[in-house]
């Protein structure tokens, strides 16, 4: 393959002309002769049989040349595409075979690549770090919080149902004195405040006694999911069998024992206290560099194509669908339950991605522009971290996750850490 000339059109689109010798080709053709010999049909051979040279004087000469063309091109356009220094963006190809026969294979083929990059005014950017201090009252509240998941339930006989409460109940539901579908259960179990129900259910039981029976009157909101019960006015009639309230131990050393790793109430408050400062620091860290990718966004100067933008909502679509599949979902299930269509879900990932690449591209040229690589000792340091995260053996890693596009990963965080070492906080320097 040889790339014989790469030129730049509008909007980031560039047409390679490419030559594959004549070897190559005949290679190619041989290849799709054997492939599809077996199909073909040539008087006094069996099936499979008839010499290449007797079947392309029955068809045609160039009877193979298109499985031929389909075969190399892919191969010969990467290999042009590195040769001509251009990165590809993944879009539409529009290809042209010029020339094809015994001495080779030429073809145009017009590409989208990625734009050229302007940055300016990447040091010096404002912004502040502001990590909220933890208080006492914090601790105590993450103490409230321990407990409460340490709490159990007990029957309470001696008064009436209270938000906070678990109740069960039956319960049947009408529209227009008919009961409907779904309408109904018995010893059903609620946490009261917990809006499981519709708007009004729950606290129409706050105040009834065990062993009352009573009627619920609500409406259907007009979104809700059943299309025969939107806005309609419903009677629930119920009958409750039991309240249930939450007991919850005492704060004691004994309590520290039993929900923690800790022999003191002490020390487990000192390592909530640990870990709210860390969770507080973590968080202000993020709105930090927040602040600093909105205003790399805003300084990037570029022709972005469209495909760039498209291809990232579709990255982000992946991964979201990949987190339902490890809850059980899929895409197509997510669409029905939220009442979705494809182009309004896609148009939610929109201004994320938008705002990804933009950042991306930033971070890449200020990279560029500052001479920043990463060292031999970090990307074996990074390839060793992703051994560990995934229980690979590190060359197995490095058989997935090819060095340049980790070295441009990592190129990528130096190229943060430099923005963020460079801003400024009320006339100071920025974090170091």
């Amino acid at each position: 393959m040889s790339l014989k000339s790469a030129n730049k059109l509008e909007n980031n689109r560039v047409e390679l002309e490419v030559e594959v010798d004549a070897a190559a080709f005949e290679a190619a053709v041989a290849k799709a002769y054997k492939k599809n010999i077996r199909r073909m049909n040539v008087p006094g051979f069996r099936k499979g049989k008839a010499p290449r040279h007797l079947v392309e004087k029955m068809y045609g000469t160039g009877v193979f040349y298109e499985d031929a063309v389909n075969d190399l091109y892919p191969q010969a356009l990467d290999e042009a595409v590195a040769e001509s220094g251009y990165e590809y963006v993944e879009d539409k190809i529009d290809l042209d075979v010029t020339s094809v026969g015994e001495e080779g294979l030429q073809f145009k083929a017009v590409i989208t690549v990625r734009p050229e990059v302007e940055i300016d005014g990447y040091k010096g950017l404002k912004a502040e770090k502001k990590v909220e201090e933890v208080t006492d009252a914090d601790v105590d509240a993450e103490v409230e919080k321990l407990r409460d998941r340490n709490s159990r339930l007990v029957t309470v006989e001696d008064r009436a149902a209270a938000n906070g409460d678990t109740v069960v109940f039956d319960f049947e539901g009408f529209v227009d004195n008919q009961p409907f579908e779904g309408g109904k259960a018995e010893n059903y179990t609620l946490e009261l405040g917990s809006n499981q129900f519709i708007p009004g259910f729950e606290e129409q039981i706050v105040g009834k006694k065990t062993d009352d029976e009573f009627d619920v009157n609500v409406t259907f909101p007009e979104d809700y999911h059943a299309e025969e019960l939107k806005g309609k006015a419903a009677v629930f009639k119920c009958r409750l069998h039991e309240i249930k309230a939450k007991e919850l131990p005492e704060a004691d050393d004994e309590f520290a024992k039993d929900a923690s790793e800790f022999d003191t109430m002490d020390e487990l408050k000192a390592d909530l206290k640990k870990k709210l400062s860390e969770q507080r620091e973590h968080a202000a860290e993020d709105a930090f560099e927040t602040q600093l990718i909105n205003q790399l966004v805003e300084l990037v100067k570029a022709d972005i194509p469209e495909a760039m933008f498209v291809n990232r909502v579709n990255e982000d679509i992946r991964e979201f669908d990949y987190r339902l599949q490890n809850q059980g979902l899929n895409l197509e299930m997510y669409l029905q339950y939220t009442g979705m269509d494809m182009d309004g879900f896609r148009a939610g990932f929109r201004e994320q991605a938008e705002k990804k690449v933009k950042i991306r591209l930033a971070l890449e040229k200020i990279a560029e522009l500052e001479k920043i690589e990463p060292t031999a000792e970090e990307l074996e340091e990074e390839y060793g971290k992703f051994a560990e995260q995934y229980k690979m053996d590190v060359e197995k890693i490095k058989s997935l996750i090819a060095e340049k596009d980790l070295k441009k990963d990592l190129a990528v965080g130096k190229a943060m850490d430099l923005v963020k070492e460079t801003s400024v906080s009320g006339g100071k320097k920025g974090k170091k």
